[in-house]
């Protein structure tokens, strides 16, 4: 039987650790791990995009999670083709030129800082997130090929910010290159009608896993502030028009995860609270939740 997890989008993010969702007791970095497990069962790991961790971080994460617990972690953003400021590389690596030599080593301390979540059994997939200058056209699909073959031994997800990847006249293309690189499409909930907006499709490309990522439907989508694109309280009624989607996407799948990307205090928590309840009428309706600016 399909699994589909509900969870959401770091457990670490500021926002949600000021809005009180975490309770006195929990608040310390292990505790605030252990809190989170016990209530969902994924969490999609955003920190490896800003700075590699150590195998001895992660080998923490397991240890204070329960088995079958996921992580879908965000690959590092040199390797997705973001602009990555020095900082952001190790330090013996912060003079190095930006090439494929560079590359290399990124993804192999990338992979080794990884691998105690995949011989746990908690790793759920690596998450390339590709910027919006990653337009389709041969040379995308030989950057993606490339970085399909740093992970050839690993899950790998694909989420296109480019809008292009996914409209009408190239969706069937797009979905036959990421089903030939054996790579999990991603698919998104923003808000719809913007030059950026990307269309909410949800291709299945991989039998072993589908990924949703809900980033709320701020008007600011793609300009603004952190804050502002991702500002948003999901309605029970918004996240029920996609019930028919994740619906399809497990028949067709081993595992779904859906991934709540609303920053807004505790508004991501809320919403997979929410949504979970409406896969599961055996769950307690939650409130939708209310937005309040960040403190």
């Amino acid at each position: 039987m399909t699994r589909i997890h509900v969870g959401t989008c770091g457990w670490t993010d500021r926002a949600l650790v000021t809005s009180g969702w975490y309770p006195r007791g929990h608040r310390d970095t292990e505790g605030r791990l252990r809190y989170y497990a016990g209530r969902f069962p994924v969490v999609e790991a955003d920190s490896p995009y800003y700075a590699l961790p150590s195998p001895g971080t992660t080998r923490l994460w397991a240890e204070r999670t329960p088995a079958g617990f996921r992580f879908d972690v965000k690959a590092h953003s040199l390797l997705t083709g973001h602009p990555t400021r020095p900082a952001a590389l190790p330090a013996d690596l912060r003079g190095r030129a930006r090439d494929d030599g560079l590359l290399d080593e990124v993804w192999a301390r990338y992979a080794e800082a990884l691998e105690p979540l995949r011989a746990s059994g908690r790793l759920g997939t690596l998450l390339f997130q590709f910027p919006p200058s990653l337009a389709p056209g041969p040379s995308a699909e030989a950057f993606l090929r490339n970085c399909r073959e740093r992970a050839r031994d690993w899950p790998f997800a694909v989420e296109f910010r480019d809008p292009g990847w996914w409209r009408a006249d190239r969706k069937r293309a797009t979905t036959a290159l990421l089903a030939d690189l054996d790579a999990t499409a991603v698919a998104v909930d923003t808000v719809q009608g913007l030059p950026t907006s990307v269309p909410p499709v949800a291709p299945v490309t991989t039998a072993r896993l589908a990924v949703v990522r809900f980033h709320g439907r701020s008007p600011h989508w793609g300009t603004g502030s952190k804050e502002d694109r991702f500002r948003h309280g999901y309605t029970e009624r918004e996240l029920a028009g996609w019930l028919p989607r994740v619906r399809a996407l497990a028949a067709r799948t081993e595992e779904v995860h859906l991934l709540f990307n609303n920053c807004c205090a505790d508004a991501a928590a809320r919403a997979a609270e929410t949504m979970r309840g409406l896969l599961h009428a055996t769950v307690p309706h939650q409130p939708t939740p209310t937005c309040h600016e960040p403190t």
